[in-house]
């Protein structure tokens, strides 16, 4: 009879594509981790973390109702929302638009770039669209370049971000026309590169090259083999960027990703510098207006689907993704571009996933925000019940792959977790804020088991949290293994972060 049990539950497990859950003594298990958890510097912390099989039997639990600030973890629930609300095959897209009559080559009017958040154009893009506009034919355009940013609205920073953020990347402006240096689609920024120069002086350039951003260079070569000091910073409310310190003569350059003030220019400048080496003149000068209704569209670019966004969103943990992400929802479900429509449609999809809307609290899409509150059993409910949905195959292929090398696989865990159990088995998002660790996601045992897992550490101070995190993955991988090590409490001594990896460019 018994034999006759496991084989039916091989059979549903095949055809549910689970492992079969059999009743199994998890004691050892249940040690190890309480003895991990029992890491010395964790008094005084708030950690909560809960194990479950897929079908949603609890493997390990503690402190896993209590609410806490998930930092990057709430990309989990502004990725899985996305998809329900947008799509898999969501694109963005970019237009240039004129108005008034074309005389020959003479566009007697006005010029129109028009966005919709697209976080992927690049300086290449806005090139490629001025070139549709020369191939018409137009070489004149009599009226103004205007930026139609209305798709969202034009508040740029989020509820609950730090002030002392505001120059970095990580922390760049939303706008539905914005620019990214580089395939990263770090939409909102530029990238300073400061080398070493010639006369004691050191260079900078920025990538991509633009006169929207001034430069106030004080920077100086020093000798060979000196210490790099270089410290790049932004004036506040303006897009000029003081360079300041010493790069040795004959050293690598340094480059610093900042964010720009106010991207709904940053993108217009990219296009109208482009335009003109098409040789098409804008006479009049830019401005910010909605595209009127009477128009011709001139020129299109549409952006990746949502489904390979998801690649450099999720591995790279990328912000502005979550937080564009959060208005084109709020956009297509409620007609607003705004952060209260956005996160209105997002917690509209959670009831569907087991998670009570009114018992968690959604400041922004990112979880930048300090106000943002969610508990491991909440992310845990998300995860076991995101694997019935459509798309949970590229979603779950997206999220950073423990020990994988490459950037764009392993993401923010391709450091950790290499050469143990975890390596490959664990699929799952990291997140980091000062005093705030968290790691969410899947562990497929040594058994063949697939778990989901939550873990959220707040006010934890002077210790390296991603330790603990990693020796609970990896003990969780073990199961099933008769190899398996146990080797204490972890030493929690080590250098800790206060940012994701990603958002340094450490991984």
């Amino acid at each position: 009879m018994r034999a006759r049990l496991v084989c039916l539950l091989a059979l549903i497990a095949l055809v549910f594509g689970a492992a079969p859950v059999v009743a199994q003594d998890r004691g050892g298990l249940t040690a190890d981790l309480d003895t991990i958890l029992s890491a010395a510097g964790l008094e005084g912390a708030d950690l909560g973390l809960v194990v479950r099989t897929v079908d949603g039997q609890t493997v390990y639990r503690r402190d896993a109702d209590r609410r806490q600030q998930p930092a990057s973890n709430l990309k989990l629930v502004t990725s899985a929302a996305a998809l329900d609300v947008l799509g898999p095959d969501y694109r963005f897209a970019t237009t240039v638009h004129t108005t008034g009559r074309r005389h020959g080559p003479v566009q007697d009017g006005d010029l129109y770039l028009r966005g919709t958040g697209d976080p992927t154009m690049l300086a290449a893009d806005y090139d490629a669209l001025a070139k549709k506009v020369a191939d018409t034919g137009v070489r004149v355009v009599t009226g103004r370049l205007y930026a139609d940013d209305t798709w969202f609205d034009d508040v740029r920073l989020g509820t609950g971000w730090a002030w002392d953020d505001e120059p970095y990347y990580y922390n760049a402006q939303v706008s539905a026309l914005t620019a990214a240096p580089d395939t990263d689609y770090d939409a909102g920024s530029i990238i300073i590169r400061v080398a070493p120069g010639a006369n004691g002086k050191a260079v900078v350039t920025t990538d991509p090259p633009t006169d929207y951003v001034t430069i106030a260079n004080t920077a100086v070569t020093g000798a060979a083999g000196s210490p790099n000091t270089i410290s790049v910073d932004r004036v506040h409310g303006a897009n000029r960027f003081t360079v300041t310190g010493s790069i040795p003569a004959g050293g690598t350059p340094t480059n610093e990703w900042m964010a720009v003030w106010e991207p709904t220019g940053y993108a217009a400048a990219l296009f109208r510098a482009a335009l003109g080496r098409y040789g098409v003149r804008v006479l009049g000068s830019t401005a910010r207006a909605a595209v009127p209704a009477t128009n011709t569209e001139v020129a299109d670019r549409q952006s990746m689907p949502l489904r390979e966004l998801l690649v450099p969103f999720l591995k790279l943990s990328n912000n502005l993704h979550a937080e564009i992400l959060v208005k084109a929802m709020g956009r297509a479900a409620k007609g607003a571009g705004t952060w209260s429509a956005g996160l209105a449609a997002v917690a509209s999809r959670l009831p569907a996933y087991g998670i009570d809307p009114a018992r968690l609290s959604l400041e922004d899409g990112s979880g930048l925000s300090r106000m943002d509150q969610i508990s491991p059993d909440q992310l845990a409910s998300l995860l076991g019940a995101a694997r019935s949905r459509p798309w949970f195959p590229e979603w779950y292929e997206a999220l950073p792959i423990a020990g994988r090398t490459d950037r764009m696989v392993g993401g923010t865990l391709r450091s950790r977790m290499r050469g143990t159990a975890a390596e490959g088995r664990v699929h799952a998002k990291t997140g980091s804020l000062t005093g705030v660790s968290s790691l969410s996601g899947y562990v497929t045992t040594t058994n063949g088991q697939l778990w989901v897992f939550s873990m959220v550490t707040n006010d934890a101070i002077g210790v390296n949290v991603k330790t603990l995190e990693d020796a609970v993955a990896i003990r969780l991988a073990q199961e099933g293994s008769a190899a398996r090590t146990t080797t204490g409490a972890p030493d929690l001594t080590g250098e800790t972060s206060e940012l994701e990896c990603s958002w340094v460019k450490a991984c």
